[in-house]
């Protein structure tokens, strides 16, 4: 097939591409695989339920930001399914739908590109879109780095020489079935372990190579960890792991053990690993051993800055306001890479646990000292993520983050913030376009601005007849300050002026209500409330299907 340029069409209909984009190491993906990621209409990577790709996030930098994408959520990984057809019947269903989902946009003349870790056609998700699709569309596969061929790679031992044989296996198969494999073969990798570990180590056990056998997981990632098998603790273990029998040792032109002082090959993006003791086989870490020392070669810039950077980073992250469905696939990313997750609790707890993520959840007041928590970790090297409702710029976490971050013992801490759906806009599309003209957003909050700041700013947004976003309008302490902010409104606006209560819009006990400034209630507002309040043109429009809608129109009258 021909590598034209652009993915052009070469018939009315699009063309189907699955892009290997390697082990995890962004620098391993090819230069193709780059180039067609930048130049596809549509991007489409599979997840589980709560999210998070991590195909995405290694292509996430050729990624225009204008280009469809379509995330395909798996529904059920391990867990129990109630769909009549099993675990089989669920995933046959789900990749019809997928492969519908995707033939639309090739009936539109879109070009759409499916990532894949590793290699599309090693054990890859896109072999079941390939199935459905190929025949009615032209497709193509770009070939990635394998997860064996990094795992081998940061082992630092040869895979197979001569005319030694190689055997792959999935951890699924029965250990007995894994152990006859293992023990008739000269080398072998098996991929696909997490909860199977157990039966892994059992089989490598039972076929009397144990001994001979090395754990990577995570291998050309930050994450990386290598270690002899059967010093392994099964609950650390991700699924994203091999276990991998290498070349035998055959005399004394093996490629030999690093030893302290020889180069270790470090992935891009990965701290700067000490060399291993001359007793430790490659490709592990003597923690009492010195670094090796410095080539005499200069290093690039990029190179130093890379390998000398020991701080990790803190990524505040914008979860939305409650539904999974308005988390972003950009924060879904930033959660999954995060080794540290702070928050406070209520918020922390709409992240899906995952076992090797160390959570640290807090109570609603204690928001510098969260930020100078996920400062002081990432300080020391830690991947942390500060999770906000909604989006984190906007009365949340951002802010404190940042006035910490100003100190001058953080000066070396990167930090980010990723941006969620606000409450405003979640409300306002409950009910139309309260917000379709200008707008201006408030907190009823005193606890940290005078109540006297608080209602000068509403008179003045009031005055200028600008429509009212109110966060914080009341809470169990503070129950008077939305009566005054009421009346101070109804100085400036009629009785009718249409107001929109929101409540946990987007959580479990939703309700959106409909009424007036005049017929507000502030007896029935509390902390998980958010209110918007028209202008002079805000309009309520009463329909037949009983949801009334509200919006603010584009034009203002001339005065």
């Amino acid at each position: 097939m021909s590598d034209a340029r652009e993915p052009a069409q070469v018939s009315s209909t699009g063309r189907l591409w699955g892009v290997g984009v390697g082990p995890g190491d962004p620098e391993l993906m090819t230069l193709r695989a780059a180039r067609l990621i930048h130049d596809a209409d549509v991007i489409a990577y599979h997840s589980a339920r709560h999210g998070r790709s991590i195909a995405r996030s290694i292509a996430a930098a050729h990624l225009r930001g204008d280009q469809i994408e379509e995330a395909l959520v798996y529904p059920v990984t391990t867990e129990t399914t109630s769909h009549p057809g099993g675990y089989r019947g669920a995933i046959d269903e789900f990749y019809e739908d997928c492969a519908k989902r995707l033939a639309a946009h090739l009936d539109a003349g879109r070009s759409v590109v499916v990532l894949s870790e590793g290699d599309p056609f090693f054990y890859g998700s896109f072999i079941h879109l390939h199935r459905r699709l190929a025949d009615r569309y032209p497709t193509e596969v770009v070939p990635g780095v394998t997860s064996l061929s990094a795992g081998c790679a940061v082992l630092g031992r040869p895979l197979v020489e001569g005319n030694e044989v190689l055997t792959v296996l999935p951890g699924t198969l029965a250990p007995r079935t894994l152990a006859e494999r293992i023990a008739g073969t000269d080398t072998a990798v098996v991929l696909k372990m997490g909860r199977t570990f157990p039966g892994v180590r059992e089989a490598f056990t039972d076929a009397g190579r144990l001994a001979d056998t090395w754990y990577v997981e995570r291998a050309t990632t930050a994450g990386q960890r290598i270690a002899p098998l059967g010093e392994v603790d099964p609950a650390t273990v991700p699924y994203f792991s091999l276990a991998v029998l290498p070349s035998p040792v055959r005399g004394p032109d093996d490629p030999a053990p690093l030893r302290a002082g020889q180069a270790e090959w470090v992935p891009a993006g990965a701290a700067s690993r000490p060399a291993p003791s001359p007793s430790a086989p490659a490709g592990t870490t003597d923690r009492t051993a010195p670094a090796a020392e410095e080539p005499a070669v200069e290093r690039s810039t990029v190179e130093r800055s890379t390998v000398e950077r020991s701080a990790g980073e803190v990524v505040v992250v914008g979860l939305g306001p409650g539904a999974q469905d308005w988390l972003t696939p950009q924060a879904a990313a930033a959660l999954a890479a995060a080794d540290d997750l702070i928050g406070y609790g209520p918020y922390l707890d709409r992240v899906p646990a995952t076992p090797r993520q160390r959570r640290h959840p807090s109570g609603n007041t204690v928001e510098a000292e969260r930020a100078e928590l996920a400062l002081e970790l990432a300080a020391a090297g830690a991947s942390v993520a500060v999770v906000s409702s909604g989006d984190p710029g906007v009365f949340a976490m951002a802010t404190a983050v940042v006035e910490a971050a100003a100190q001058r013992r953080f000066a070396h801490v990167d930090v980010r913030v990723v941006p969620g759906l606000t409450a405003a806009q979640a409300v306002a599309s409950r009910v139309g376009a309260p917000l379709g003209h200008d707008f201006c957003v408030l907190s009823l909050s005193d606890r940290l601005k005078p109540w006297e700041v608080i209602e000068r700013r509403l008179r003045a947004a009031a005055a200028a007849d600008l429509v009212l976003a109110i966060y914080n309008p009341a809470s169990r302490t503070r129950r008077e300050q939305l009566e005054r902010a009421r009346a101070a409104l109804l100085e400036h606006r009629a009785p009718d002026t249409p107001v929109v209560i929101g409540r946990d819009v987007g959580g479990p006990t939703e309700t959106v209500t409909v009424t007036t400034l005049g017929d507000l209630d502030p007896a029935g507002v509390d902390m998980r409330c958010l209110l918007l309040v028209g202008s002079s043109t805000t309009r309520i429009v009463h329909r037949d299907t009983g949801r009334d809608l509200v919006f603010t129109p584009r034009r203002y009258p001339a005065p």
